[in-house]
């Protein structure tokens, strides 16, 4: 990954402890023109002082030790209700004063005019080609393809080796499951769930949940397989 000099990053604080938190912090670190600082919680979820050897403060107070004026600010959550609690974060550390930062890794190919916004956490291997958009607090795994003229809307979700073709659209607050495959020019709604594996072709509502099914466990034993 690409070296930075410590001494010249911005610092910041991460809401969240969990997994997501865990590799924020690791693709800032290592990837960025960024260094975490501490990381914050609600008070009711406050269990530990430390993570990652560094502090954890409870949301409600981190402006009293984290100014806004000298840190940034980034929401390492999932995409729980369906990415509404991530998006409620957002707005309240900007609402504290907060200016939000992303990650877009280094490993990444994008052009030429493609906009960064805020709280967006793109990660290797995706390629985002010309004329395409993403909205604010998107994540996109590893390993997308986002085609030219689509347009990803604000607080999506995209799980890894997603297949976005030309000129589509996801709706604001979609999650979008491993290895889908959406068709040119189909428009997704609102708040839609597109389960892992599906292969989209047509356009859908708001809140639209496509979900296929995965496949069907043999009856017969591994022992029995004569081509093992």
């Amino acid at each position: 990954m690409m070296a930075h000099d410590r001494s010249k990053k911005h610092r910041i604080v991460v809401f969240g402890i969990g997994e997501i938190a865990e590799l924020a912090d690791f693709y800032f670190t290592h990837d960025s023109e960024y260094e975490v600082a501490a990381f914050t919680v609600d008070s009711a979820f406050l269990k530990q002082t430390e993570f990652r050897g560094r502090p954890v403060v409870a949301f409600e107070r981190v402006d009293e030790e984290f100014a806004p004026q000298e840190f940034g600010f980034f929401v390492a959550v999932s995409y729980a209700r369906i990415n509404a609690v991530r998006a409620e974060k957002v707005a309240a550390a900007r609402a504290k004063g907060y200016r939000l930062v992303s990650y877009l890794s280094s490993r990444a190919t994008v052009f030429p005019d493609f906009q960064l916004r805020e709280n967006c956490f793109i990660l290797e291997n995706n390629t985002i080609q010309p004329f395409a958009t993403v909205g604010a607090n998107a994540t996109l795994w590893s390993g997308n393809h986002i085609g030219h003229h689509s347009r990803i809307e604000d607080d999506v979700f995209l799980a890894s080796h997603v297949v976005v073709s030309g000129g589509v659209t996801i709706g604001q607050g979609s999650f979008v499951g491993v290895n889908v495959t959406i068709r040119d020019h189909v428009t997704i709604g609102k708040k839609c769930v597109l389960g892992a594996g599906a292969l989209v072709l047509e356009d859908q509502p708001d809140l639209a949940v496509v979900a296929p099914r995965g496949s069907e466990r043999s009856p017969v034993p591994s022992t029995r397989l004569r081509s093992l």
